[in-house]
């Protein structure tokens, strides 16, 4: 199973702020643990939402907010994509995450196409992806 490791924005990553080097070592070496695990897929920090733009759709009307965006508890500073083999094997590998501080993270499973092929039988899975020609 894949899931989503999702490390929810602070008032340092929306102010633009830098991990200290010595965090960005430390996850250097915890992100290296994943890899040598098999567990990591991929993982990006995102810049603050002061450079982001919101889009709500409405019908056919588009309306673009630009940022920053006030709600800090619910944007995202960055995630991981992991494969585990159950969402209780995520867990324990994020216990080992060198956070501190009150950092908050949260770990969502993410739809295979297993999935929607359970509910949608007529739709194929490139139609699924959305790469159907």
């Amino acid at each position: 199973m894949r899931v989503m490791v999702i490390v929810k924005a602070s008032k340092d990553s929306e102010a633009g702020l830098l991990p200290p080097r010595e965090m960005i070592e430390k996850m250097g070496k915890f992100n290296q643990e994943l890899m040598q695990a098999g567990v990591f897929l991929g993982a990006d920090g995102l810049k603050a939402s002061s450079s982001g733009k919101r889009i709500k759709f409405s019908g056919q009307q588009r309306t673009i907010t630009d940022g920053p965006f006030t709600e800090t508890k619910e944007l995202i500073a960055g995630y991981w994509l992991w494969q585990v083999k159950t969402l209780e094997e995520a867990v324990e590998w994020l216990k080992r995450a060198p956070f501190d501080g009150g950092t908050e993270v949260e770990i969502r499973p993410v739809f295979e196409m297993a999935d929607f092929a359970q509910n949608y039988s007529g739709v194929s899975s490139t139609e699924a992806r959305g790469t159907a020609k």
